[in-house]
């Protein structure tokens, strides 16, 4: 059986270390996963950059120390991934605002990956934007990449962490 390859985004960096939501047990469960096998993990050079601008100097070092703990692969920039994300603009699937959001969905797609992990709910893990991007991946060369957060794929026994 094929290792799913995932691409973790910004947000699950960040609820690794937030203890205070309910997906914190969920995320940190799905690093371990990665750890164990159950997944190989990337994540790009847009959400270093994006970790990096972390305030917090404490929290920010925290975040960016996973990628080495957990061996997740840090794709480079990528101008293919750059042009998909500005269609998914065009076609009004993510604000130009934040189309950073649509740059991580396009660097799944372009690196051929399985998954995108996020718990950004406002503009990666909707329905509109599975929808949306999957047919303009489609049009433009690539598969679909399922957009999901670790609470649609981890067992409930999996999660080992207190969500206290």
């Amino acid at each position: 059986m094929r290792i799913p390859k995932i691409y973790l985004e910004t947000t699950m960096f960040n609820y690794y270390f937030d203890t205070d939501r309910d997906a914190h047990a969920d995320t940190v469960t799905l690093f371990e996963e990665c750890a164990a096998g159950a997944f190989e993990p990337f994540t790009s050079q847009y959400v270093v950059e994006e970790l990096e601008a972390t305030p917090d100097a404490v929290k920010r070092e925290k975040m960016l120390s996973l990628i080495e703990r957990y061996g997740i692969v840090v794709l480079d920039l990528n101008d293919d991934a750059v042009r998909l994300a500005d269609i998914y603009v065009a076609e009004g699937v993510i604000p130009e605002r934040f189309r950073t959001d649509g740059v991580h969905i396009a660097m799944a797609a372009v690196n051929d990956l399985d998954m995108i992990f996020s718990m950004n709910f406002t503009h990666i893990v909707k329905r509109k934007t599975k929808l949306m991007t999957a047919s303009i991946n489609a049009l433009n060369g690539y598969r679909a990449v399922e957009i999901i957060n670790p609470m649609e794929v981890l067992d409930d026994e999996k999660t080992k962490y207190d969500r206290a």
